[in-house]
């Protein structure tokens, strides 16, 4: 498995914060499996980009918090496919339940007025109540009707989950920018081949 420490762009638009947060196994279940969070620095950078507790540039945490985010994130996979697969989430079992429950408890962020009147968040732990708000959305995700709404990518390397947004609920790829269009050049490669063969 590729990893990277200096990763400063992670994948957003799965629809759902535990979704985006999942995505940062990169190509999962693939031979370019890549891990995006493999120390305190690129855990940062993932609350950075896409959490809404700001963490202060000198704040890197430590090992141990990335580790536990992994963990956090495989638990949030494991529940989010059982419910996607078999329609139960309770087929993912009790240890994954009670590891999500207990992120979940945890403080979250408490918003405030800043000096300009606006709305801020905060926390005393900005790592820890960012991981609460990623398991409480999981478990939110699971149990409403959105649930029903969770695609795989149909691309073959991808291994992204996300929340299908479309009217007709038939989306396809987790973003037509990079497996849908990859899909439909693998396509119309395949019909010039194939009207080739044909003259």
């Amino acid at each position: 498995m590729a990893t990277t420490s200096d990763t400063v762009r992670f994948r957003e638009g799965a629809g759902r914060l535990c979704l985006d947060f999942i995505r940062t196994l990169r190509y999962r279940g693939t031979p370019s499996e890549t891990e995006e969070l493999p120390d305190g620095a690129a855990l940062a950078a993932w609350i950075r980009q896409c959490g809404s507790c700001p963490i202060d540039e000198t704040v890197v945490p430590s090992l141990d918090q990335a580790a536990r985010a992994r963990e956090l994130r495989e638990a949030v996979h494991a529940l989010v496919i059982a419910a996607v697969r078999t329609g139960d989430p309770a087929s993912c079992g009790d240890a994954v339940r009670d590891h999500l429950n207990r992120a979940a408890a945890a403080p979250v962020p408490v918003p405030g007025l800043d000096a300009s009147w606006r709305v801020q968040w905060r926390a005393g732990d900005p790592v820890t109540a960012t991981l609460a708000l990623i398991a409480r959305d999981a478990l939110d995700l699971v149990t409403s009707t959105a649930v029903a709404r969770v695609r795989e990518c149909a691309g073959p390397r991808c291994g992204a989950l996300f929340l299908d947004g479309s009217r007709p609920g038939t989306r396809r790829w987790c973003s037509m920018g990079t497996c849908g269009n990859r899909a439909k050049k693998t396509t119309l490669r395949e019909k010039e081949r194939a009207a080739s063969y044909e003259v």
